[in-house]
């Protein structure tokens, strides 16, 4: 009897909902409605109503899009015997589904995601053993000592702690490749990289051959550790100090917890944050993920592996013989077989690692079609709605996470849907331009605010819409390759240590200029049709409108594909931290202002700054976070200077000369996890949709005309090429 009452509910509250949408109603009525719901909207927004009324705020705005869902359904599809505007208008409602779709999952995923979680200490004496796995396979020397030093710094007991650097650079089936430039190269590898861990006291480890990529690797990695816990970080993710000590004492209270995952924190812009420089005052892409997503996934406990910066239990990997790998994002993959087994999973939302992100455009793309690919193979694999042992709500969150990277296939639909009529005078949408004000708009609007409810603070408005369209034109032939043949794709590991010493066009840019110029000329084309057949001008208008969005959109990608030259791929982190700089026998009072992962900028008191000539090697001598309260010094060479008063900023890049060296770079950067959550906080805020929207203009301009001057200085270079060789 107690289960008859909720079910009674729900159904009448369903019904109450049907009704309501599909009353029928005339268009100023509808009209009238849409416009109450979104200015009840925008003012529980602008007083920042939280709690209750954001869920009923929610709930408005679902009924807009349930009736537009109705109306789109039953009054504008073209007639199925005009097959010629059918098959196109079928397309673009079943893209605006998806959209629907997913809009519904999000609303349920983070709705009301769980507040951060405190911090759970470990007991006395109760310090599990942690085996530390660096899986590598091309990264440079450099990139590895700071992260295996960060590692081997993290403030746990020296006899629990092991960090393993696991190599598939090195292995016998490269070493012995009968390529000989191949095999010679992964030698030279194989014993630098022993010679590191020896000095650094990590443990080396290669296998036989590369299989399985990096599942195969860290499952090997098992085969000779036995620590009860392992944490994994990528070969460019260095830890905090306090990186153990913030997710470990969480195992010792649930012993069905298989995971502790925490935040990917970029000290570098990602390609699209560089070209168009909002590194700075923005929120990165990857925080909506990190900051509401998981979140919003840890609540229904589905919070999901992703690959680095998180420990795991082993007697739970056990369980699925490992680290999963049919697919080629096993972390996911790995967190929905164990989840599938009963086991749970945390995220602690603190940004305790610090990585690098892939600095070009072409590598971006790389790194975003293998995620793709790898949650294709998931959908089409392991099927998370009908995956044995989930609860609904974990089935739900998994259809989200996979579902998602098909945008592509509906990103291109909404792109090119204008075209059929602009070009072809179909009619793939049949409405009216009021029915367009009243349904069509209000839809938008009200998905508009909806996003920014849920998002807020974490996601400015129309950027995921830049970063999906930057993403659409690559990835669509991906998802599509995948969806053909779902075995074939193959890991590939992303570049992440590069540089771009001059501005130029990526790579892949060609397809983003085709787009732009197509989308122009059908604006030229609206106002041709517009002055040729008035009697047909509010439908064109809307339609034009809709291209004309589209062209906005385009215009600023070409700012994204727009290379900006900067020689240094990391950018600085202020840290305010005080010691000593020697230069010739003197030591001066200073204070580190910032660092990077290839230098620090230091403000030093009283020194000569005429006396310091450039590449001049000098001394930094602090007092690390790891050491026992003396201090060590860090050999650096002075790469610039600038004095103003008794105050000479200099700044220097490291010149790491033994192993301790590398221990106190990391030192620097990767020991105080909390100038990461100042730096995000400092660039978070919620600029509204209204100023939001206004500043995506401007830079939508701005970046259009960036990328036009940059075109044009390709086709002069190209000329002059062509020149030279005849």
């Amino acid at each position: 009897m107690s289960k008859i009452g909720p079910v009674a509910a729900w159904a009448f509250f369903s019904l109450c909902v049907i009704a309501v949408i599909t009353l029928p109603v005339n268009l100023q009525t509808q009209l009238i409605v849409s416009v109450l719901v979104v200015t009840f909207m925008a003012i529980l927004k602008l007083i920042k109503a939280e709690g209750r009324w954001r869920l009923i705020a929610l709930a408005f705005g679902t009924a807009i899009v349930l009736r537009y869902v109705y109306w789109r359904t039953t009054s504008t599809l073209p007639p199925l015997n005009q097959l010629e505007n059918f098959i196109p208008g079928f397309l673009l409602y079943l893209a605006e589904m998806y959209s629907v779709m997913m809009l519904s999952l999000s609303l349920f995923v983070v709705a009301m995601p769980l507040p951060p979680r405190k911090a759970k200490a470990i007991s006395p004496g109760a310090f599990p053993k942690v085996d530390v796995f660096v899986p590598s396979y091309n990264e440079d020397a450099g990139l590895l000592a700071n992260t295996l030093a960060a590692a081997k710094g993290m403030d746990y007991p020296a006899d629990k702690l092991q960090v393993w650097l696991l190599d598939d650079g090195g292995t016998q089936q490269k070493r012995y490749s009968m390529n000989l430039v191949e095999a010679q190269r992964a030698s030279a590898r194989h014993m630098e990289l022993q010679a590191l861990c020896d000095d650094l006291g990590a443990r080396y480890l290669t296998r036989e051959r590369n299989e399985h990529a990096k599942a195969g690797n860290l499952n090997n990695g098992m085969l000779h550790s036995d620590g009860e816990l392992i944490a994994v970080f990528d070969a460019d993710h260095a830890p905090a100090r306090d990186f153990l000590l913030e997710t470990v004492g969480y195992f010792e209270s649930d012993p069905k917890l298989f995971l502790v995952q925490t935040p990917h924190f970029f000290l570098n812009p990602d390609p699209l944050e560089r070209n168009l420089r909002t590194f700075e005052k923005m929120p990165s892409e990857n925080e909506m993920f990190y900051g509401i997503i998981q979140r919003g996934l840890d609540k229904w406990n589905a919070a999901f592996f992703c690959g680095s910066a998180a420990v795991l239990r082993r007697k739970a990997l056990d369980d699925t013989d490992g680290f999963s790998g049919m697919s080629i994002t096993e972390d996911c993959e790995t967190a929905l077989a164990l989840h599938g087994r009963g086991w749970n999973s945390i995220y602690v939302d603190r940004p305790l690692i610090a990585g690098l992100q892939p600095a070009t455009f072409a590598s971006f793309i790389g790194q975003r079609s293998r995620w793709a690919q790898g949650m294709m193979q998931i959908l089409l694999f392991r099927f998370p709605l009908f995956k044995r042992g989930l609860s609904i709500p974990q089935r739900l969150c998994y259809m989200s996470s996979t579902l998602f990277w098909l945008f592509p296939v509906s990103r291109t639909i909404f792109l090119f849907a204008p075209l059929f009529y602009l070009f072809f005078d179909l009619e793939i949408f049949t409405a009216s331009g009021g029915e367009f004000l009243a349904y069509t708009l209000a839809y938008m609007l009200v998905n508009l605010m909806m996003q920014n409810y849920l998002y807020g603070a974490f996601r400015w408005p129309w950027i995921s819409e830049l970063y999906e369209y930057a993403q659409t034109v690559h990835l669509l032939p991906a998802v599509i390759s995948v969806l053909m043949r779902p075995s074939r794709p193959t890991f590939k590991v992303t570049a992440k240590d590069e540089s771009i010493l001059e501005s130029r066009l990526s790579e892949i840019s060609r397809p983003f200029f085709v787009i732009f110029a197509v989308l122009f000329i059908a604006l030229l084309m609206t106002v041709y049709r517009v002055y040729t057949e008035p009697y047909k001008a509010d439908v064109t208008l809307v339609v034009g409108g809709w291209n004309l969005l589209n062209l906005i959109m385009a215009g600023c990608a070409l700012g994204v594909v727009s290379e900006r030259g900067e020689k240094a791929s990391s950018r600085r982190v202020k840290v305010s931290r005080r010691c000593e700089f020697g230069v010739a026998d003197q030591w001066y009072p200073a204070t580190i202002e910032d660092v990077s992962a290839n230098g620090a900028r230091i403000q030093v008191y009283g020194v000569d700054a005429a006396t310091l000539p450039v590449d001049t090697d000098g001394l930094i001598r602090f007092e690390p976070y790891s050491g026992d309260g003396t201090s060590e010094t860090l050999p650096v060479a002075i790469k610039n200077k600038e004095s103003a008063g008794d105050i000479t900023t200099i700044g220097c890049r490291y010149l790491p000369q033994v192993a301790r060296h590398h221990s106190l770079v990391a030192d620097l950067i990767f020991a105080n996890s909390q100038q990461w959550s100042e730096f995000q906080r400092a660039r978070r805020g919620n600029p509204g949709l209204v100023a939001g929207t206004a500043w995506f203009l401007w830079l939508a301009f701005y970046q259009m005309s960036r990328g036009l001057i940059y075109f044009a200085r390709s086709l002069r270079s190209s000329d002059r090429q062509a020149e030279a060789r005849r």
